[in-house]
């Protein structure tokens, strides 16, 4: 897709945020059908240490955000999303891990309510898919600012199918592209070079033919 028709693709905050409250509670069936290897892997590439500073932008339902928590109950992990409703969810998940070190606001991507160079790890996944293109430095730059120095970077994102099997994807967005909010596959690499994150590494990831990117860098 083309950077063009990327830029055309864009969905206002308050009808993201309408769309996440709407579909909160089937959203879990959703991501596991077609994220959750790419979820995983994300968790596995973030080669998290116990006693480090995390946070998760986008914390949705929390899917990812319970297994921080059990990977670092000693340090500290903040979340943020900007839908409500996803929120209560991922706080109902993070009670039943027995962890007690984290925080769970509302919060903007594009202006994250955090201290320059705090966190260890930032981790964020699918989000820069549905939204516009022309969002995707100021985003970028807000994750480098609040990453400590040598601060890991990984991001999950739909992306364009690398082969034939994985157009369904594709397929179903241009059939209901409302539904998913024009939801389309996009690269991350580009970005992260621009705003100078380095040792970048990306990995295609397969869920039932949905195609995903993870991509883990360093500030």
């Amino acid at each position: 897709m083309s950077q063009m028709s990327l830029a055309s693709v864009s969905v206002s905050k308050k009808r993201v945020v309408q769309k996440y409250n709407l579909i909160s509670p089937v959203y879990d069936i959703f991501g596991i059908i077609m994220e959750s290897k790419a979820r995983a892997r994300a968790l596995e590439v973030s080669e998290i240490t116990n006693g480090e500073r995390i946070l998760e932008v986008a914390v949705g339902t929390g899917l990812n955000f319970q297994e921080i928590l059990r990977r670092n109950p000693d340090g500290w992990s903040d979340g943020i999303d900007i839908c409500h409703k996803m929120l209560r969810r991922a706080k109902k998940r993070a009670i039943k891990t027995g962890v007690r070190n984290y925080s769970l606001q509302l919060g903007d991507c594009r202006s994250l309510p955090f201290a320059d160079n705090t966190f260890d790890l930032l981790i964020n996944q699918y989000m820069f898919d549905i939204l516009p293109v022309t969002d995707f430095g100021r985003i970028t730059a807000e994750f480098r600012r609040v990453l400590k120095p040598d601060g890991r970077l990984v991001l999950v994102n739909t992306t364009p199918p690398e082969k034939p099997k994985d157009r369904m994807l594709a397929w179903i967005f241009c059939v209901y592209p409302q539904t998913f909010s024009k939801c389309r596959g996009v690269l991350a690499e580009p970005f992260l070079e621009k705003f100078n994150f380095r040792d970048i590494h990306r990995e295609y990831v397969v869920n039932l033919s949905f195609p995903s990117e993870v991509v883990r860098s360093y500030k």
